[in-house]
């Protein structure tokens, strides 16, 4: 067994824990009809790191949509991995367990922190 330099799990954790959001722009695509949170991130690359609020509108993307696309992609992407490479399916899944379970003790903490929060925050409404 080839052991991996730990700034290589580190770079490449980072990559999947990022990459995982991707789908973000997806699910927006899908609930507004267009491309215009990825055309921001496109033109100004920079504000997808500095201007996170400004990336999408109220409603676009909604919790529990992110959460199952991220469930669903984590379900396909770590057995997949575990073909080829059960150690890399083991980082893979970790990376991804500690991203959904982040964002979800996100989503609980802004849910508190509103009294009332807009219905599509949490499930996007069908434009």
């Amino acid at each position: 067994m080839e052991l991996v330099p730990a700034a290589a799990l580190v770079v490449y954790g980072t990559i999947v824990g990022v990459a995982i959001d991707l789908d973000h722009f997806v699910i927006a695509r899908l609930e507004t009809g267009t491309w215009d949170a990825l055309r921001f991130c496109l033109a100004d690359p920079i504000a997808a790191f500095t201007d996170q609020d400004g990336i999408f509108e109220r409603g676009d993307v909604g919790a529990l949509s992110r959460l199952l696309s991220h469930l669903l992609l984590a379900g396909i992407v770590v057995p997949a991995l575990a073909l080829e490479s059960g150690s890399l399916a083991l980082v893979t899944g970790a990376v991804l367990y500690v991203h959904v379970v982040t964002d979800v003790a996100w989503d609980i903490r802004r849910l508190r922190r509103r009294a009332s929060v807009a219905t599509d925050e949490i499930v996007p409404s069908r434009r």
